[in-house]
């Protein structure tokens, strides 16, 4: 596929600029001179026509057009040695017999053809241009300036471009190189960091879950032992979810596990829970739930179950009683739900909207994407709130921390 001659109207103006300039010259020097006469006048008012329009795909063709142009100089050369009455010229023995687009075809050479074969060509039409075994000052003066001078720019401008083009290649190679170290930076953190939960923080809890689980055997009343389950219940949840955690931080590091086709179905908290929460405070929610949640991994069922709980406290902070609807599907491979609510229907709680970091939404959104998911939360039109969230339906964690 060939390169397009002009990509922009600032490229296009510049490039049919030289094309007007020598259609300009070829038809003021047709009018200045005398009217072509005979069957070769009108031959090279149409050759020189045509190699002028020829200039529009000169990009495209450099190497042809140039030999067209030498090959017009020879027989130009030819006619004026060898021919006579109506086939002679009539050329003025110190100019360059040559046409106007022949400079340009010059310059063009150099820029896409490269400096060998450009320089070849253009050394061709210098030697049939200047004659050097029958030159004058004149004529070497005149090749100098049309056909020597437009090469030299020709092969500036090419090493310009390389120039240019090596040093944005090079800019952009740096730029994916810090890219990358970036993300291997990354990368590391975040194994340094399930490194340290891994060795800190579960030892910790798993210290507090066994004595918590002593505690309900050795207890000194039943009362005593039901708050130590309790606490050795919240621990082995807690072991849990840190457990996917720090799967899922090592999963940049460690790439994605496939599930086995004979693992158990995830077990996801029931939203049914969060759902009966709100209306007993009198925000009434219509929960929909569509395909199955124990295709879901666990992380991806917390996960959606934090969305939800955070969606929920806000409306019951910033708009008490509005009518709320959410929705989760669970299918393939993608566990979408949303979370809509209108406009509040009883007065807000100063003090309770006030309460809280602020930080709720943006720290939900950084436990969504750490599962490789996205959240979009939003004022409605109309009026009220809703916060989309899009997870994946299965996030690999490690066996045991």
């Amino acid at each position: 596929m060939r390169e397009p001659l002009w990509q922009s109207r600032r490229e296009a103006f510049f490039y049919l600029l030289p094309v007007a300039v020598v259609l300009a010259l070829t038809v003021a020097g047709a009018i200045w001179d005398d009217p072509p006469d005979g069957v070769l006048g009108c031959v090279d008012a149409v050759v020189s026509l045509a190699m002028t329009g020829l200039l529009v795909v000169r990009k495209w063709y450099p190497l042809a057009l140039m030999a067209a142009s030498v090959i017009l100089c020879a027989v130009y050369l030819v006619l004026m040695t060898f021919g006579s009455g109506g086939w002679h010229p009539g050329f003025k023995v110190t100019d360059p017999w040559m046409s106007v687009s022949g400079t340009i075809y010059a310059y063009n050479v150099m820029v896409y053809a490269g400096a060998v074969a450009g320089s070849l060509m253009v050394g061709a039409l210098l030697l049939v241009v200047t004659r050097p075994w029958h030159t004058s000052t004149e004529v070497v003066l005149g090749a100098v300036l049309l056909v020597v001078l437009p090469a030299v720019i020709g092969l500036y401008v090419r090493a310009h471009r390389r120039a240019v083009d090596a040093l944005t290649d090079r800019a952009e190679r740096a730029e994916r190189e810090q890219h990358l170290l970036a993300e291997q930076a990354r990368a590391d953190e975040r194994l340094r960091l399930a490194e340290e939960m891994h060795d800190m923080v579960t030892h910790r809890v798993s210290l507090m879950v066994l004595h918590a689980g002593a505690l309900t055997v050795t207890g000194p009343d039943e009362q005593t032992r039901t708050a130590a389950e309790g606490m050795r219940a919240a621990g082995c949840e807690a072991l849990n979810e840190l457990r996917e955690l720090v799967g899922v931080l090592r999963d940049d590091t460690q790439g994605h596990q496939p599930r086995a086709a004979d693992d158990a179905p995830a077990e996801v908290p029931d939203l049914t829970t969060l759902v009966a929460e709100s209306e007993s405070v009198g925000v009434p929610v219509d929960l929909v739930q569509e395909g199955d949640p124990a295709l879901t991994s666990p992380a991806v069922g917390r996960t959606a179950y934090r969305v939800v709980q955070e969606s929920l406290t806000n409306i019951r902070k910033h708009a008490p009683g509005a009518p709320t609807r959410v929705h989760v599907r669970y299918g393939g491979d993608r566990v979408r739900l949303t979370v809509r609510n209108d406009r509040a229907t009883s007065t807000v709680d100063s003090g309770l909207s006030g309460t809280g970091s602020g930080a709720g939404l943006t720290g939900l959104r950084q436990r969504v994407e750490l599962v490789g998911g996205t959240l979009r939360a939003g004022p409605r039109d109309g009026g009220g709130f809703e916060v989309e969230a899009v997870l994946p339906a299965y996030v690999p964690a490690p066996e045991s921390v």
